[in-house]
C-alpha cells in the first residue's frame, strides 16, 4: 500500500471539477434522507399500513433500477457532463411535481414525483461514481471514491434536519394519537395542511437544482479517457458477466443498499415500539447519520493501511454484532445498537463499488457502473419485505412476538442476513484478489 501514500488522491489539475462532482454526492444524500421520514408521515396522514407506506421507498429506489442502464447507455455515446446535466434536470422535475401532487392529494402522484426524481439520481450516480474513480491514479481510485462519498452524509444530515424541523414538527396529524378516529371534515383539513408541509421542501429543492444545473452548464469538465472507439454493448456485458468479482459485487451492493434503507427507514417504527414520538426518533436518526459521516472519514483513512476487501469484511462483522443487539435487546439499548450500525455501514457502498469496478477499462466501468446503480433496487424491495414482517400481527409495530421479541425487532433479521453475505464477499475478495 506504499503507493497510496505517495500518489495524491486528487491532483491539482482536476481539483475544481472534482469538487463540483463531489457536490452531487451531497445532493442525492439529501434526497435519501428527506424521503425516509416521509414513509412515517404518509402512513399517518393518508392512513396507510406499514407495507403500503413502503411504496414510497419502492418508487424512490425503483426509479434507480429502471433508469441506471439507460443512463449508462447514454453516457457511452455522450460525456459524463451531459449525463450529469440530464440527471439534474430530471431531479428538479421530480421534486417540482410535489406541487401538483399536494394539490390533488393523491398518494400515487407523490410516488410518481419520487420515481421521476430518482431517474435523475440514477443519471447522477451512474455518472459521478465512475467519474470520481477516473479522476486520478488507479491505485488511489477506491480512496478517491470514498473521499467523494464522504460528502454524501453531509447531504443526509441536511435532509434529515429539513425533514425533522420543517416537516415532522409541523405535521398536525403527528400530534393526534388516533387520527383514524377523527370525523371526515377534520381529517380533510389536517390532510390538506400536512400534504402542503410535505410538499414545500421538495419544491424549494427543485428551484435550487435549477441553479446548480446552470453552474454545471458554464463549468469546464475534463473528458473521460476512452471516449471514442467503443466495443459493442453485448461484448461489454459478456465480459462483465464472466467477471466473478464484479457479479458478486453487484449482489453485495443490492444487499447493502437494502440493509442501509431498512436500518434508516424503520428506525422510526423501532422507536415507536418503545413509545417514542417521530420527532424524538428523528434525533436518533440524526445521530446515526453523524456516525455514518464519522465512519466514512475513518474508513477512508484506514484504506491507507488495510486492503478494501479486508476492511469491508471487518466492518460487516461489526455491523452484524450491532444488528444482533437491535433484535435481541429490547428498549433503549436496542435503539442504541440500531444507531451504531450506521458507523459500520459507512464505507460499504463506495468500497464495494471500487472493488467491483477495479481492473475494468473505462468503457466497461461505464456499463458496470449501471449494474451497481441498478443494485440500489435493494432499497425498494427489502424495506417492503420488512414492512410485511412488521405488519404480521396488525397495523401496529408490536402487535405480536416472533422468536421471543416484538415483530419490529425481529424484522431486523433481514439486514443481519445482508451483512453476513457482505462479510463473506469482503473476505473472498481479500483472499482471492488482494492477498494473492
Amino acid at each position: 500500500m506504499e503507493n497510496n501514500k505517495k500518489t495524491p488522491i486528487v491532483s491539482k489539475e482536476v481539483l475544481v471539477p472534482f469538487i463540483l462532482v463531489t457536490s452531487l454526492f451531497a445532493l442525492w444524500g439529501f434526497a435519501n434522507a428527506v424521503t425516509d421520514p416521509m414513509v412515517q408521515a404518509f402512513k399517518k396522514v393518508l392512513e396507510l399500513s406499514n407495507s403500503e407506506a413502503a411504496w414510497v421507498q419502492m418508487a424512490f429506489y425503483g426509479g434507480y433500477f429502471c433508469m441506471a442502464l439507460p443512463a449508462a447507455m447514454f453516457m457511452r455515446k455522450y460525456s459524463y457532463k451531459v449525463g450529469i446535466l440530464i440527471g439534474l434536470g430530471l431531479y428538479a422535475v421530480g421534486a417540482l411535481l410535489f406541487y401538483p401532487a399536494a394539490v390533488t392529494e393523491q398518494f400515487w402522484f407523490f410516488c410518481l414525483g419520487l420515481y421521476i426524481l430518482t431517474f435523475g439520481l440514477a443519471f447522477l450516480e451512474t455518472a459521478a461514481n465512475p467519474y470520481a474513480l477516473a479522476m486520478g491514479a488507479k491505485e488511489t481510485a477506491t480512496q478517491r471514491l470514498n473521499l467523494a462519498q464522504a460528502f454524501n452524509p453531509v447531504g443526509l444530515i441536511a435532509g434529515l434536519f429539513v425533514a425533522q424541523q420543517f416537516v415532522l414538527k409541523n405535521l398536525q396529524s403527528d400530534d393526534i394519537t388516533d387520527f383514524s378516529a377523527l370525523d371526515e371534515a377534520s381529517k380533510v383539513l389536517i390532510r390538506t395542511s400536512d400534504l402542503l408541509v410535505i410538499r414545500n421542501p421538495y419544491v424549494i429543492l427543485g428551484l435550487v437544482l435549477i441553479g446548480i444545473f446552470i453552474l454545471f452548464v458554464v463549468s469546464k469538465m475534463p473528458q473521460s479517457k476512452d471516449e471514442g472507439g467503443m466495443p459493442s454493448i453485448g461484448l461489454t456485458f459478456s465480459v462483465l458477466a464472466k467477471n466473478k468479482k464484479y457479479v458478486l459485487g453487484v449482489l453485495s451492493q443490492i444487499l447493502y443498499v437494502g440493509a442501509q434503507i431498512m436500518c434508516w427507514t424503520y428506525i422510526y417504527q423501532y422507536a415507536e415500539g418503545i413509545g417514542m414520538d417521530s420527532v424524538t426518533a428523528g434525533y436518533y436518526q440524526m445521530a446515526a447519520f453523524i456516525l455514518f459521516t464519522v465512519g466514512r472519514a475513518v474508513g477512508t483513512y484506514m484504506l491507507r493501511f488495510l486492503s478494501p476487501g479486508k476492511l469491508l469484511a471487518n466492518f460487516a462483522i461489526l455491523a452484524m454484532i450491532c444488528v444482533a443487539g437491535t433484535i435481541w435487546i429490547e428498549g433503549m439499548v436496542g435503539l442504541y445498537c440500531l444507531v451504531a450500525i450506521s458507523f459500520f455501514m459507512s464505507l460499504m457502498f463506495p468500497t464495494i463499488y471500487g472493488i467491483a469496478l477495479n481492473d475494468l477499462t473505462e468503457e466497461q466501468s461505464k456499463v458496470g457502473s449501471a449494474g451497481l446503480i441498478m443494485a440500489i433496487v435493494g432499497g425498494a424491495l427489502m424495506p417492503k419485505l420488512q414492512g410485511m414482517i412488521i405488519d404480521a400481527g396488525g397495523s401496529g409495530v408490536a402487535d405480536t412476538t416472533i422468536m421471543g421479541v416484538s415483530e419490529v425487532n425481529f424484522s431486523f433479521i433481514l439486514p443481519l442476513l445482508c451483512f453476513v453475505y457482505i462479510a463473506w464477499y469482503g473476505m473472498n475478495v481479500f483472499k482471492n484478489y488482494e492477498n494473492s
